[in-house]
């Protein structure tokens, strides 16, 4: 049986606020001495994802932009299929592009008069700030593609038609550990994920998925894998889910990461 490890990485397999994920790395390089494919299943950019992969030594497909693309590398499975060419990647593409997001938010934001922030409203070097990031990393993180990262700066309760706004315009939301997001109706990690376990199924008939996540937007994720897991937060407190089969690590982040690796995938 082949697993397949599909991860979050802000917040789980990386330090929420430094991007830390030193604490991983043994557990990594046992995961790929055991040729245990490593999916990055997250809310970051193309851009992003290519800096973790090579910081990493990771050479697995990767999901983007919560879920608005799967990117493939070339050969990577022993079949054709299709999709879109780009780079050495075959791309399925799930998404809105981002020029239709950005303008969906700023006609909410004309509507409505809400506080709305988004990447696109802001110099690298702003996002560096509010992000904690290196202005070269926050130059990755506002190379997006399919969805729109934004600070909603209001009262909770006012979320509700938040939402209801995105919905009307043809899009969906979510909300991370950090920032709210916009991207393409039928669009979440779920979705990709299922799509890219279609695929190892082709190569390698028998598969055994794990998913580990912290937040809101890892839900559909999580449901899409045989074997859920969640990290604590800063807070030290799980995300408000209920899985008949879900695995609640006690560590946060990277540490509680290491921790549904070593439970659940047999690598020493």
């Amino acid at each position: 049986m082949k697993q397949v490890l599909f991860t979050d990485l802000d917040g789980t397999l990386l330090d929420l606020y430094d991007y830390s994920y030193d604490v991983a790395l043994p557990t990594l390089e046992a995961l790929k001495l055991r040729n245990i494919p490593v999916v990055f299943c997250t809310a970051k950019t193309f851009a992003e994802n290519k800096y973790y992969r090579k910081e990493l030594g990771i050479e697995d497909p990767f999901i983007v932009d919560n879920g608005g693309a799967i990117f493939i590398p070339d050969n990577y499975f022993s079949f054709g299929f299709e999709c879109k060419k780009k780079d050495n990647y075959c791309v399925v593409e799930l998404g809105a592009s981002y020029a239709e997001l950005r303008g969906a938010l700023k006609e909410i934001r004309e509507e409505t008069g809400f506080k709305i922030t988004g990447f696109g409203d802001m110099t690298a070097e702003e996002v560096a700030a509010n992000a904690n990031l290196s202005v070269d990393k926050a130059k990755l993180a506002k190379d997006k593609q399919y969805n729109e990262s934004f600070i909603f700066d209001e009262q909770k309760e006012k979320e509700t038609i938040l939402f209801e706004k995105i919905r009307e315009k043809g899009f969906n939301s979510t909300h991370g550990g950090r920032y709210y997001g916009i991207h393409g109706k039928n669009v979440d990690k779920g979705k990709a994920v299922k799509i890219l376990t279609e695929l190892f199924e082709k190569e390698y008939e028998e598969v055994k998925t794990i998913g580990v996540g912290d937040s809101k937007n890892d839900i559909p994720m999580l449901k899409a894998v045989e074997q859920p897991a969640i990290v604590k937060n800063k807070k030290g407190a799980w995300l408000d889910i209920s899985l008949s089969n879900l695995y609640k690590a006690k560590g946060e982040g990277p540490e509680g990461w290491v921790e549904v690796v070593e439970k659940f995938i047999w690598i020493y």
